[in-house]
């Protein structure tokens, strides 16, 4: 394969693989931050204390995170043909990996906020502030880094998860890898695509390294 279309396929299946992971992780981030909040104010004694409901939700969140990636995605192909209409290609893809990345956020975003000292809370409600208030105000504010890191995670775990879906037909560079580098043995273009994936994968990871240390309030005060 000549280097110019090398080039080409590389930068074809980069844009898709950055586009599933842009949505899923947005749509996955979206949907598991409130339920990540949920999990961590529900408990007994909690400012919305649901612990029944609480179980139940981490129940389904455990079973989710739980099923082995490739499995899922073999597993919810009806309910993916109902919402892209395919099971095969880049939009098909970013169901199942949506579908991983929620009960993933939530878990992270829930051990997050459960690191925050619990006398904040305990101060901020002898103020006579509301449990929203405490949620917005105090235990997001404080728990800034760490869900900054949470979420810098998910988007590392999910470039790994993009190249899995290649192996059921999903695009992107996991696509290209397994087509040109396995399929049809040209290990050039493996080779060519992990290394685009260690550079993307680093790229992802010190930005949200770097972000974290700008919300960590220990870091703005030295």
């Amino acid at each position: 394969m000549s280097p110019d279309m090398l080039f080409v396929l590389l930068w074809k299946g980069l844009l898709q693989t950055l586009h599933m992971v842009a949505i899923s992780g947005l749509v996955g981030s979206l949907v598991g931050l409130p339920i990540g909040i949920f999990l961590a104010t529900s408990g007994k004694g909690e400012l919305f204390e649901a612990p029944i409901t609480n179980r139940i939700v981490g129940l389904i969140v455990n079973a989710a995170r739980s099923t082995p990636f490739i499995i899922l995605v073999v597993a919810i192909i009806p309910f993916t043909r109902l919402v892209a209409g395919t099971s095969i290609g880049t939009s098909a893809a970013i169901v199942p990996l949506t579908v991983a990345t929620i009960p993933f956020v939530a878990r992270l975003v829930e051990a997050a906020i459960r690191e925050v000292d619990k006398g904040l809370v305990e101060a901020a409600r002898a103020m006579g502030a509301t449990p929203v208030q405490i949620v917005t105000k105090v235990l997001l504010a404080e728990a800034k880094p760490g869900i900054t890191l949470a979420l810098t995670l998910t988007l590392v775990s999910l470039i790994g998860y993009s190249a899995m879906v290649g192996a059921v037909g999903g695009g992107g560079l996991g696509d290209l890898g397994i087509r040109y580098g396995y399929q049809r043995f040209m290990p050039e273009v493996m080779l060519a695509v992990v290394a685009v994936l260690i550079v993307l994968v680093q790229l992802v990871q010190s930005a949200g390294d770097r972000l974290a240390r700008h919300f960590d309030k220990r870091n703005r005060k030295n």
